[in-house]
């Protein structure tokens, strides 16, 4: 027995198609060309964060972190700013739980606009520096798990 799967078809071409891996730009926390590691099979987005510092600001509770853009260069440091949006408990790839701050904040990925949540964790010792999960996603995209950087590096200073 022979299925159609045209509707199928259409919608996925219609959808950008993303590699295993990513240029991604943060334009809220100035953070521009980060290499995201695009993971299904991760549910929620990371980004890395160390020195992290919760504090109020307009009776808000803000965090500062600071973050380490680039792979194997902890040279640089970048401080950055954000509302809290919530602490939750994550369990990360080997089943270790952790309370961890999550943010909410536009990410630049190819010409797609996407307002995501992340949470903020210390990736010092993983390859990427951000992690892009499921919820993020949100069946916006064809995931070609065999590519590499099949979207343009995005700025944020070219979206205006």
């Amino acid at each position: 027995m022979t299925h159609s799967v045209l509707h199928t078809t259409d919608t996925l071409h219609s959808k950008p198609i993303l590699g295993w891996r990513e240029w991604v730009t943060l334009p809220d926390l100035n953070l521009e060309h980060i290499k995201a590691k695009i993971d299904t099979g991760a549910k929620s987005s990371a980004l890395h964060a160390f020195a992290i510092e919760p504090y109020r600001k307009l009776n808000q509770r803000w965090v500062m972190f600071a973050i380490h853009p680039e792979q194997d260069n902890t040279e640089l440091v970048i401080e950055c700013h954000a509302a809290v949006k919530d602490r939750r408990i994550v369990s990360d790839s080997g089943g270790h739980k952790q309370r961890r701050y999550v943010i909410e904040t536009q990410l630049l990925l190819g010409s797609a606009i996407i307002t995501a949540e992340m949470t903020l964790t210390n990736r010092d010792s993983m390859l990427f520096r951000m992690l892009i999960g499921r919820t993020t996603l949100n069946d916006r995209f064809m995931i070609d798990p065999s590519a590499s950087y099949c979207q343009e590096k995005s700025s944020s200073s070219s979206t205006v």
